[in-house]
């Protein structure tokens, strides 16, 4: 039977909830729990470190390689029902995982524990090495994991190293403090225990009881540690929240979470998680990832947390806790950070390859009126000269918010409006959430209902929540089944009104429950298998994700690539599409903090990812809103988005000079599109993300390691944001040897020093590293689908040898022929004043061809000695003149540089051209 309807005074206070003030909606901390009202976070957090007290003793025994190759043991405990199965197995090239779970054989509790599935790649048991024979001394196991890697197995208390085979010094350490819980699954709630939890008017039933699991790695040879977002801070690198000289602090928080205005500065969990964590510090990177979609707390623990008089030097322990799930865990080690990044990418897959306009400058608010409005603003950008790709729907043009259809009193006409934009190379995302609206009348819901596809309540029933469209209900991702329905509800014949030019945006999917705990589905619902929320909330939007991304493939008949951006993340979204980090403020924190989130989501794999320009909530000063542009124009994800309450904020709506510089900064975007989508493709195959933290970079330059408000784009590029109103100057730290170019005059700039530059209003701080060629296309179109076919410049800046080198990849950007090598990929290498085109695409990747016919028409030369006059072109003997010309094609732009003027060389053929 259905649940009783909500009180009629409930309903009426939602009504009003959901039309209130962003104000009134704002974040509060007493909405939102505590580790101290979250029994699992508060029991773990008050253990003590190196306790022989049962259960945390555990001792390994029966250590065996199994026929597969990997090492297995029992982890026992007078105290346990169930003793636990471990298992360990190796992955090339210096990965290591570790899985613990209950030993089911004996003592059968009534239900198992979740495994995560779907998330990691379907080859990574086939990848797995053959550990040999471990070596036993003295209850210590020893075991090859690579030729210069060990792991080493303490018997009794369990304790877990993997160290470096020649030196013996420890790399990541699990459970070297004794803290290793794992609460045992019980078969019927012991007489008088009670299990229920509850939170405000909210009861969680917990029927199957405790299951919590928490355990201590350290990583040792780390200055900092990083990573496990979705956070807001201004630090790059991890605070420690507890020990010595550590005020109050909650842990770090992954629980997916609707939070309407969230905080800059909190440890607090925000919309997405992702349970990786790299440790870096001169010499050494390491990385952890716990597979697990249960909520989870962490500490970063400060020096002398444990009450230890001294501390290994070079050494950061921390403490993991997750209210339910399996021990699914990798130990990633490199000699540098891009090397325990591309590990992490090897088991939860590499980035989607974008299509190229999604690349560029999308526009969107909450929400865009009727067509003429759609039609005003499309208008309006080339009235003024600004080039833009996407222009977004929010949720109002839908029929009362019921996604897949359109109100069509203010969009009578959809494909004619999506036609009227693709005619200018442009395209359109709609929204589409995952609460469905309970309405006998709509279709979706109907056939949801019918074939039981909602996800249930703790009685049984289709639950019933509250979100946008009033009483909801949401259908079980977890299912592969109900994923497959759900995707094809985007052909053509089922979303009706949607053109091949239309994408998609996923919002509220964490799952947003307006009425629900904590404003998120309650943890005793539900999944298909019997799985409850608890154990696979983080991973609601992703599986969300998956089923909307293959739903735009199946659309598509597989050959055009998919756009979808997420607000929800967990481990491996990045394999379908962008996300952004949601409800930011108007105020100059908000900007500064969205540089570390962007950075640290970039680390964790979410390589395509950016902050809403401007911000979501208020009303940007007009000078914020275009230090926002100029900084926003590097991120990997270029949105500007707005709130309906604020008001309209296109960038022509501030006075002439205020538009000017707002499209000099999307003009800049456009110019590098090249550079990016080479980027992109770099890491799509590597997972090495496009806005880079300086220290990935030069990872053993500390002055970097927390730096996080500068930032690299690629290897090339450093930008670093004007974060306060007003400023005057601002003090940038270039790092290394070598010598950095002004991006707006070429001016240079010795490497390894701060440089304390007077702040112009028309950019932000930005320079092109010596030893480095950055493609460009510099004819500003309305759209970057009508430069395909403009030319190219080449900007090489000269490091101390006269060399330098930078890489091109092109294809058509928009389908798959790339993987069946319709593409091209040259390395242009600068060297004795000779620079040389290179074939670097693989052969025999397929049958498919691309070509084009573009030409490049410049070539820059930064750091060349002055007199060079020609320059000569093989083949053919061709001579072209050489004067100095200007590093951009802004208005008053000085003639500074050396410029190789039309040599007209095709970038799909080997020439060189040296200078004379």
């Amino acid at each position: 039977m259905d649940p009783p309807p909500l009180p009629r005074a409930l309903r009426l206070a939602l009504l009003l909830l959901l039309l209130a003030s962003p104000a009134a909606l704002a974040w509060k901390k007493d909405e939102f729990r505590n580790c101290n009202q979250t029994p699992f976070c508060k029991r773990a957090r008050t253990r003590a470190p190196h306790s022989l007290d049962a259960p945390l003793s555990l001792a390994a025994g029966s250590l065996a390689v199994s026929s597969e190759g990997s090492l297995t043991a029992e982890l026992s405990h007078p105290s346990r029902p169930r003793p636990l199965i471990l298992r360990l197995s190796a992955l090339p090239p210096h990965a290591l995982r570790l899985q613990i779970d209950e030993d089911y054989s004996t003592n059968t509790p009534p239900n198992r524990r979740f495994h995560v599935p779907d998330v990691l790649l379907p080859d990574v048991d086939s990848r797995a090495l053959h550990l040999s024979k471990p070596k036993t001394v003295g209850g210590v196991s020893t075991v090859a994991l690579s030729s210069d890697l060990d792991v080493v197995v303490k018997h009794d208390p369990f304790e877990l190293t993997v160290r470096r085979a020649g030196s013996g010094d420890p790399v990541l350490s699990f459970n070297s403090h004794g803290l290793f819980d794992f609460e045992p699954l019980q078969e019927s709630k012991p007489e008088g225990e009670t299990w229920e939890e509850n939170f405000r008017s909210h009861t969680d039933t917990r029927p199957r009881g405790p299951q919590s699991i928490s355990f201590d790695v350290s990583f040792h040879g780390a200055d900092f540690v990083y990573g496990i977002p979705e956070h807001a801070s201004t630090s790059l690198a991890l605070h420690p929240t507890r020990g010595p000289g550590v005020e109050e602090s909650e842990p770090y928080r992954l629980f997916n979470l609707d939070v309407f205005e969230y905080l800059h500065e909190s440890p607090f969990g925000l919309y997405g998680s992702i349970p990786f964590m790299i440790g870096h510090g001169p010499g050494s990177s390491s990385g952890f990832f716990w597979l697990n979609a249960a909520e989870m707390q962490i500490d970063v623990l400060a020096p002398g947390w444990d009450g230890a008089t001294s501390t290994e030097n070079g050494r950061i322990d921390t403490l993991w806790m997750a209210e339910a799930g399996v021990v699914d865990a990798f130990f990633f080690v490199g000699s540098e950070p891009k090397d325990v990044i591309k590990q992490y990418i090897s088991v939860t897959g590499a980035p989607s390859m974008p299509q190229q306009f999604a690349v560029a400058y999308h526009q969107c608010r909450w929400n865009y009126r009727d067509e003429e409005d759609v039609a005003g603003v499309d208008a309006a950008f080339d009235e003024h000269d600004i080039p833009y790709d996407v222009l977004w729907l929010d949720i109002e043009h839908t029929d009362g918010k019921r996604y897949f259809t359109w109100d069509r009193s203010t969009f009578p006409n959809p494909e004619e409006m999506q036609r009227k934009l693709a005619d200018k190379g442009r395209k359109m995302v709609t929204i589409v959430d995952p609460h469905v609206k309970r309405d006998s009348g709509y279709h979706i819901h109907e056939e949801a209902t019918a074939k039981g596809y909602y996800v249930k309540d703790a009685r049984g029933n289709d639950y019933d929540g509250w979100c946008w469209p009033g009483s909801s209900s949401y259908p079980d991702m977890l299912n592969p089944e109900i994923r497959d329905w759900w995707a094809d509800k985007f052909s053509y014949q089922n979303y009706k009104g949607s053109t091949p030019t239309l994408y998609t945006w996923n919002d509220m999917n964490e799952p947003s429950v307006f009425n629900g705990p904590e404003v998120t589905m309650p943890r005793d619902a539900i999944h298909n298998g019997d799985v409850e929320h608890r154990e696979l909330h983080n991973a609601y939007g992703y599986y969300f994700h998956m089923a909307t991304a293959d739903g735009l493939l199946k659309r598509g008949e597989g050959k055009d690539r998919p756009f979808v951006l997420s607000r929800a993340i967990f481990a491996g979204s990045q394999r379908y599409g962008a996300i952004w980090t949601g409800d930011n403020s108007a105020d100059w924190d908000h900007l500064k903090a969205s540089i570390p989130m962007v950075l640290t989501l970039g680390l964790t794999g979410i390589t395509f990812s950016g902050a809403d320009i401007g911000a979501f909530f208020g009303n940007p000063e007009p000078d914020l809103l275009v230090r926002w542009y100029q900084v926003g124009a590097f991120y990997p994800f270029f949105r500007a988005h707005a709130h309906h309450d604020t008001k309209r904020r296109e960038p022509w709506l501030f006075g002439e000079r205020r538009t000017a510089l707002m499209r000099e900064a999307i003009r800049i975007r456009y110019s590098l599109l090249p550079y990016y989508y080479t980027l992109f493709q770099e890491a799509s195959t590597t997972g090495v993300p496009v806005m880079r933290p300086l220290w990935l970079e030069f990872p053993d330059d500390k002055e970097t390691y927390n730096n996080g408000e500068a930032f690299m784009v690629g290897p090339s590029i450093l930008a670093q944001g004007i974060y306060e109103e007003g400023q005057k100057s601002v003090s940038v730290y270039l790092p290394g040897k070598e010598l950095w170019y002004d991006l707006r005059n070429g001016s240079p700039y010795k490497g390894g020093v701060s440089h304390k530059l007077q702040v112009s209003e028309d950019s932000i701080p930005s320079f092109q590293r010596a030893g480095t060629i950055v493609p460009r296309k510099d004819r500003f179109r309305r759209s970057s689908t009508q430069m395909v076919n403009d030319p190219y410049t080449l900007v090489i800046a000269l490091n101390s040898s006269g060399s330098a080198e930078g890489e091109l990849y092109v294809d058509d950007g928009k389908s798959y022929d790339y993987q069946q090598g319709a593409f091209i990929h040259w390395r242009f290498v600068f060297a004795n004043n000779k620079l040389t085109s290179i074939n670097v695409a693989p052969d025999n990747l397929g049958k498919k061809v691309f070509s084009t016919e573009c030409v490049i028409e410049r070539i820059i030369v930064l750091g060349l000695s002055s007199g060079a006059k020609k320059a000569i072109i093989e083949p053919g003997n061709q001579e072209v003149e050489i004067d100095l010309g200007p590093i951009s094609l802004r208005s008053g732009s000085r003639s500074v540089a050396p410029t190789v003027r039309r040599p007209n060389v095709r970038v799909v053929d080997d020439w060189t051209i040296r200078i004379a």
